[in-house]
C-alpha cells in the first residue's frame, strides 16, 4: 500500500531541513550544559576568555589590584600593545599578576563567558570579577565539565592566587601544581608567578628546606645563559638569589643545597 504513495520532492527536502534544525537544537542544548564543546574553525587555543588576577595579598599596588578580575575575549588579549592595566605599575620591582585562559565549560565560567559576551565594545572588557566572585568560579564543578582537562591547570593557578589569605595549604598545592605540571606553551607564563609564590608562602609557612628546593628547581628552569618570553626578569632573579642565599645560611648543613 506504501508503495503506492508518491511525495513532492519539496516535502522530503522540508523533512529533511527540519531534522537538521532539531540536531541543531540539541547541539545547542548540549552546549549550555557544559557536556560538549563548541568548536570554532578559528580558535585552536581551547582558550575562550582570559582573567587576569593578581596574589591576594596586601602589597599588590593600585593599579594592579584595580584590574584584578578582569576578564577578556581572545580578540582583545591578540590586540597589539594590549595590557590588562590600565597604567603602570607602581612597585619598583613589578607585582605579580597573571592572564591566565580558560575554556570554561562549567556553570560558574559559562555564566562570566555571557556576561563577556554581552559586554563586548564596553572599555577594558566590562566584566571584573571579585576576589570572592573568583573563588566561586574555581569552586565549581570544572572536574566534571568537557574542559577539565583543558582548563585544569589554569583553575589551580587562579585558586592558588585567590585563596593566599583565606587558606594558604591551598595555595601552596596550587603553586606546586602548576610547577610541576606546565609544560604547553600556553602555560609557560604562569611558571615564574607560581614559583615566586610558591617559594614565599614556604617561607611564610616555616617551610625553609621546601622553599629551598623549589628556588634549585627555578635555577635549573630558566638557566642564566637562555632567554625567553617566559623567563624571568632581571629583578626576579635577584629576589630569588637573595632569598637562597638567606635560606642556605640559615639551614642546617645536612640540608643539601
Amino acid at each position: 500500500m506504501f508503495g503506492e504513495l508518491h511525495f513532492p520532492d519539496i516535502t522530503m527536502y522540508l523533512v529533511a531541513i527540519l531534522g537538521l534544525l532539531v540536531l541543531w537544537q540539541y547541539y545547542q542544548m548540549q552546549i549550555m550544559a557544559g557536556r560538549i564543546l563548541a568548536i570554532d574553525i578559528f580558535d585552536r587555543s581551547g582558550t575562550r576568555m582570559y582573567v587576569y588576577v593578581t596574589p591576594d595579598v596586601d602589597h599588590v599596588c593600585d593599579v594592579c589590584s584595580g584590574s584584578n578580575g578582569l576578564v577578556f575575549s581572545p580578540s582583545q588579549v591578540a590586540k597589539k600593545g594590549f595590557s590588562p592595566l590600565s597604567g603602570k605599575c607602581k612597585r619598583p620591582v613589578p607585582c605579580l599578576g597573571v592572564l591566565v585562559g580558560l575554556y570554561g565549560g562549567w556553570l560558574e565560567a559559562r555564566g562570566v563567558l555571557e556576561r563577556l559576551r554581552s559586554s563586548r565594545g564596553r572599555r577594558k572588557g566590562g566584566v571584573q570579577l571579585t576576589v570572592e566572585e573568583l573563588r566561586a568560579l574555581v569552586n565549581g564543578q570544572w572536574e566534571r565539565s568537557i574542559s577539565a582537562e583543558t582548563d585544569r591547570l589554569a583553575v589551580h593557578m587562579i585558586e592558588a592566587l585567590c585563596y593566599e589569605k583565606v587558606n594558604q595549604e591551598v595555595s601552596i598545592s596550587g603553586y606546586r601544581y602548576v610547577t610541576e605540571a606546565a609544560k604547553e606553551v600556553r602555560h609557560l607564563m604562569l611558571l615564574v608567578p607560581a614559583y615566586l609564590r610558591l617559594m614565599q608562602l614556604l617561607i611564610r609557612a616555616g617551610e625553609d628546606a621546601e622553599a629551598l628546593e623549589a628556588i634549585e628547581r627555578f635555577d635549573n628552569r630558566f638557566p642564566t645563559t637562555k632567554r625567553g618570553a617566559h623567563f624571568p626578569s632581571n629583578e626576579q632573579r635577584e629576589v630569588m638569589k637573595t632569598k637562597k642565599a638567606h635560606l642556605m645560611k640559615n639551614l642546617p648543613l645536612n640540608v643539601p643545597a
